[in-house]
């Protein structure tokens, strides 16, 4: 920081209001990423407050990163500096809301948990189970565009998103939506931030798509005992009139780790979950369809009451996992459908010749694949592991990114790997929307 502390200070609570300027290790240590704690914490009241941080940060090139509530912090490269964190957790209103037609806007810091509780008063929901569950903000979700299992039936933020507004670093709020802002290559610029890992601008307020809540929801798990079987029923299930919410292949390990309340369960080595919605008359029916698509095969067909529970543990990997592992890493892995089933036995192989206890949890239906290495010390070749798999993602068309590890990890291993055509595009757009630089630096691919 050139800039000196008590000048910068000065300046952030002319924009913001002192009390909402914090500088004590108390209030800053909690917002830290990867091991760097910021200067100054900063808590903007309204959106012109946040665009007016940014353009001081811009001015003075201190380098900031938007905080919500810290439940996708692990993500991103570790940045190699970090002056301010802007926390939007009291940007909580609600700008509009038309329950008739299935749409709402809302500023970025009010959490999933909040915002269900909003829209279920009106028989509605946003079907993302991200990340950081309840807890995340809003604005979190899209910055990492985050999304879980119902991904499956609904798509993820990218698909939600109807407008947003953004902070920029000259200060102002640009639109998109029935104004669609571009920038010079001609890019709707919601769907370029959304995912950006708030290296562009930080999102102040989301336009969102609802959907109605279906009357019952019912999740079913078919034992299959081999990669090969849930290969086979997956494809039925794809090509059947069933229409799932959700659809996990897990590895035996994950069916442990879920099941850590009845411990005496016989396990099989593969087990996939399907949650389905409907009427109960739906939800009958699809069952019967179920069975039908089961026994040919041998699977075993339960329906299990009470699972939420492990729908969320699913969709909070790191969160759920990291208490029992310390060193924990969560590796994503997106692939073509055809090679889920391929990766994962080729991941199993890889992990058992380094001898490291590996749980899979398999979006098998569109071709997303978690790996949590479950080690409570760093393995020395955890490196060289990742690296391998990467290539054998490459091999069947896919791409891996490492969602979760331990900072030091980081220092080895690209967190993002190999970004391919896009790279150029997103280098003009972050030269075009923060030439300072100081949007999250060095957290996004390639450094951006």
């Amino acid at each position: 920081m050139t800039v000196a502390v008590d000048t910068v200070r000065a300046d952030l609570a002319a924009l913001v209001g002192e009390p909402q300027v914090q500088a004590a290790p108390a209030i800053c240590a909690p917002l830290a990423v990867d091991g760097k704690v910021p200067s100054f914490a900063v808590f903007p009241a309204t959106a012109e407050q946040v665009a007016a941080v940014l353009h001081y940060a811009s001015r003075h090139q201190l380098a900031l990163i938007p905080r919500g509530f810290g439940t996708k912090v692990s993500m991103g490269a570790r940045p190699p500096r970090y002056d301010i964190a802007v926390s939007l957790r009291d940007l909580k209103r609600v700008i509009h809301y038309e329950p008739a037609d299935l749409t709402i806007g809302v500023e970025a810091g009010m959490t999933l948990q909040e915002f269900q509780d909003l829209v279920g008063q009106s028989g509605l929901w946003l079907p993302l189970d991200p990340r950081g569950g309840a807890g995340s903000s809003i604005g979190g979700i899209i910055g990492a565009n985050a999304a879980g299992p119902l991904r499956q039936g609904f798509g993820g933020p990218r698909d939600m998103v109807i407008g947003l507004k953004i902070a920029t670093t000259d200060g102002k709020i640009a639109k998109t939506g029935g104004r669609v802002v571009k920038n010079v290559a001609g890019y709707d610029l919601a769907k370029l931030l959304t995912g950006s890992m708030g290296t562009l601008g930080v999102i102040v307020e989301a336009s969102l798509k609802l959907f109605p809540k279906p009357p019952e929801r019912a999740t079913f798990t078919m034992r299959t005992g081999t990669l090969g079987i849930a290969r086979d029923l997956r494809r039925s299930i794809l090509r059947s009139p069933l229409d799932p919410m959700r659809l996990v292949l897990l590895d035996a390990t994950a069916i442990g780790l879920l099941d850590d309340a009845t411990p005496g369960r016989e396990r099989p080595d593969a087990e996939l979950w399907i949650e389905l919605g409907g009427s109960h008359r739906v939800i009958e029916r699809c069952m019967l369809e179920l069975r039908q698509l089961s026994s040919p095969v041998g699977a075993t067909l339960v329906r299990r009451e009470e699972a939420e529970k492990a729908w969320d543990r699913i969709s909070n990997l790191a969160q759920w996992l990291q208490p029992k592992y310390r060193d924990l890493t969560v590796l994503k892995v997106a692939l073509p459908l055809v090679a889920v089933e391929e990766f994962l036995s080729r991941a199993q192989q890889e992990a058992d010749a380094e001898k490291i206890a590996l749980a899979s949890f398999a979006q098998v239906g569109v071709g997303i694949v978690h790996l949590c290495s479950l080690q409570e010390t760093l393995s020395t070749s955890m490196g060289a592991w990742v690296i391998r798999l990467r290539q054998a993602a490459k091999d069947l068309g896919g791409s891996l990114m490492v969602e979760h590890c331990r900072t030091d990890l980081k220092g080895h291993v690209d967190v993002w790997g190999a970004c391919g055509d896009d790279l150029d595009a997103m280098r003009k757009m972050k030269a075009a929307w923060d030439p300072q630089a100081v949007l999250s630096p060095g957290r996004f691919v390639d450094g951006i």
